[in-house]
């Protein structure tokens, strides 16, 4: 196991990694433990660009947590790829068999890296085991597109993905906290699980998007409307809104929180938070012979006191 042991003292003795731990029965666990973010790197910041070569799985390129696992030439990959490659070595085609890098794992465990959205204005540092679950959950991670129709996987800050909705989309931007809409269908019979229309309102220094489309409810066709913000759940809550759609002497209200964009369109539409319409009851809104949809969605934001 001689090539073992020079590969692991070569890994403990790179100098842009780490200082090796004056007590290798303690690493660093009180800052594993107590995860707070600091602003200023302290003198064992790893440089992130060193950190690949060590700690990039070879198969599916992205970081290893323990169990890392190595062969016996000491080529390293992580838990979850080893099934995939038939417990040999992606690098040298040897048996992997059951050994766990724990020089690697050590490590892992000293290292202090900068939240990969720091592009986006995330400044903390993390030490490297808590890194992920804090990425997870950053108030600084991109958005994903909020438009429906295409399953559209662009992601990217709000300020982004309004231009992106507006050029890419051509989806109607309007100022103002009311709105006054008309939704017309030829053949409301026709209902598919497809998004009719999406339109982005600025009021208030943000960014709403009100939603109104057809789908199934069981085996009954509806129509439903809702809203969303375009920020994070903890700002979506500061914000109210209601929708009010009627004709010939009744009307259905609405009045609810703007769920935010975090939640998928999906997510918000099979929770049924929004304004639902039974289609013989907005066939009856839309007044004639029944033919034709013709609805008109009225409805304002505020902001919370």
């Amino acid at each position: 196991m001689a090539p073992d042991a020079t590969y692991f003292e070569e890994v403990r003795l790179t100098p842009e990694v780490i200082d090796p731990p004056k007590n290798e029965d303690m690493v660093e666990v009180s800052e594993q433990v107590n995860d707070h973010v600091q602003l200023t790197p302290k003198p064992n910041f790893a440089d992130a660009s060193s950190v690949p070569e060590l700690l990039e799985c070879p198969v599916c390129l992205n970081a290893m947590y323990p169990p890392i696992h190595q062969c016996s030439n000491g080529h390293t990959l992580c838990s979850g790829c080893k099934p995939r490659v038939h417990n040999r070595c992606p690098t040298c085609r040897h048996e992997l068999g059951n050994i766990r890098c724990l020089a690697l794992e050590k490590v892992a465990a000293s290292l202090e890296l900068p939240c990969k959205y720091s592009s986006f204005g995330c400044l903390g540092i993390y030490p490297y085991y808590c890194k992920l679950k804090h990425e997870s959950q950053c108030m600084f991670r991109p958005y994903s597109c909020p438009y429906a129709g295409s399953e559209c996987t662009v992601v990217g800050d709000i300020s982004y993905l309004v231009t992106h909705l507006k050029d890419d989309h051509k989806v109607d931007m309007h100022n103002g906290s009311t709105f006054n809409h008309r939704y017309v269908k030829s053949n409301p019979h026709e209902v598919e699980n497809a998004t009719w229309m999406l339109t982005v309102f600025s009021c208030f220094g943000q960014y709403f998007c009100l939603h109104f489309e057809a789908f199934q409810l069981g085996m009954s066709p509806v129509y439903i409307a809702f809203l969303r913000f375009m920020g994070n759940d903890s700002e979506a809550k500061n914000y109210g809104y209601s929708l009010e759609v009627g004709g010939y002497g009744r009307k259905i209200t609405w009045q609810g929180v703007p769920r935010s964009i975090r939640d998928s369109h999906r997510k918000v539409r099979d929770s049924y938070d929004g304004l639902i319409i039974q289609r013989n009851m907005a066939l009856f809104f839309s007044g004639g012979d029944r033919k034709e949809l013709k609805l008109r969605v009225t409805g304002r934001i505020w902001k919370e006191q």
